[in-house]
């Protein structure tokens, strides 16, 4: 009999985080009050990330820094990288790159970091050139030369925008905890990764990364903004749980180690399925030091 309230119990909180989930939608008296949320609801909702527990330096058994790049192009990267035409669309939906260009602008994200080793902050100046493009038409010219003013449909604005990010470089830390006995995963920091502004028609260039955030801080950012759940729309997954869940498919291009940390094309040159089997080799090293943990 007790098990049976613990199970009606559980379904009733779970239908309680789903109607939660989305917002006012079905109370909506106007389309301005759909994705709005009552004051009960908010005080009900209790909605944060779920806090990192703090690990004692000593209780690391073993450690490595892994950087892996996430292909937009795969179909399992799909929920970083649309939607990339915010026209049509809610605003409650946005990719990560939007959402992470909107609070770098505001200076909700106060530092972005030139590597992935957090040493140097940048601020957006640093990097507008990176992003935005201010080119002159040769008519525009032409008026120049004559020393008349230029007009405004001779001068070329190019930006990049969610369209045109490529992949994001993820840096993670892979950790065995003592304690608990089990291999654990940290996401430390991402990048996209873009083409060069003055040749984004050009698809033979390669891409450069824009800055590095360092994601511990901004969880609380990426936690309120969503991504498509395709399975469930009325669940939908908050960037932080999807980034901390490993919900992404990424291919290792680095590991920390006694070549000053060198890339993987560093010593596997112009042959791409080496690469991508010397990635595999890695990940299956560090799932099997936690397999070892357990033979004798």
């Amino acid at each position: 009999m007790k098990l049976k309230n613990v199970l009606i119990l559980a379904v009733v909180v779970l239908i309680t985080s789903q109607a939660f989930a989305q917002g006012n939608i079905l109370n909506a008296k106007s389309p301005e009050e759909m994705f709005e949320t009552t004051d009960g609801q908010k005080a009900n909702d209790n909605d944060n990330p779920l806090p990192y527990g703090y690990v004692e330096k000593r209780d690391v058994l073993w450690a490595k820094n892994t950087w892996e790049t996430v292909d937009l192009d795969e179909r399992v990267n799909f929920p970083l990288y649309y939607p990339i035409d915010t026209m049509n669309i809610g605003s409650d939906r946005r990719s990560l790159f939007d959402v992470i260009m909107k609070n770098v602008k505001d200076g909700t994200i106060d530092a972005i970091y030139n590597d992935s080793y957090f040493t140097e902050k940048i601020t957006l100046d640093d990097i507008r050139a990176s992003v935005e493009r201010v080119d002159t038409t040769d008519a525009g010219y032409s008026q120049y030369n004559a020393g008349e003013p230029i007009s405004d449909y001779n001068i070329e604005r190019r930006s990049i925008t969610a369209y045109d990010v490529q992949a994001y470089n993820i840096r993670g830390y892979w950790y065995i905890d003592k304690r608990q006995g089990e291999l654990k995963y940290r996401l430390l920091g991402f990048a996209p990764v873009v083409p060069d502004v003055n040749f984004l028609d050009d698809p033979t260039q390669p891409g450069i990364e824009l800055f590095w955030v360092w994601f511990p801080g901004v969880r609380d950012i990426l936690h309120e903004a969503k991504a498509f759940n395709r399975k469930n729309t009325s669940m939908p997954i908050s960037f932080d749980h999807l980034l901390n869940s490993r919900r992404f498919s990424g291919i290792v291009y680095k590991e920390d180690n006694v070549q000053g940390d060198r890339q993987v094309k560093d010593y596997i040159n112009n042959n791409a399925m080496m690469q991508l089997l010397e990635s595999n080799r890695i990940k299956e090293q560090i799932r099997d030091i936690e397999q070892d943990l357990w033979n004798y």
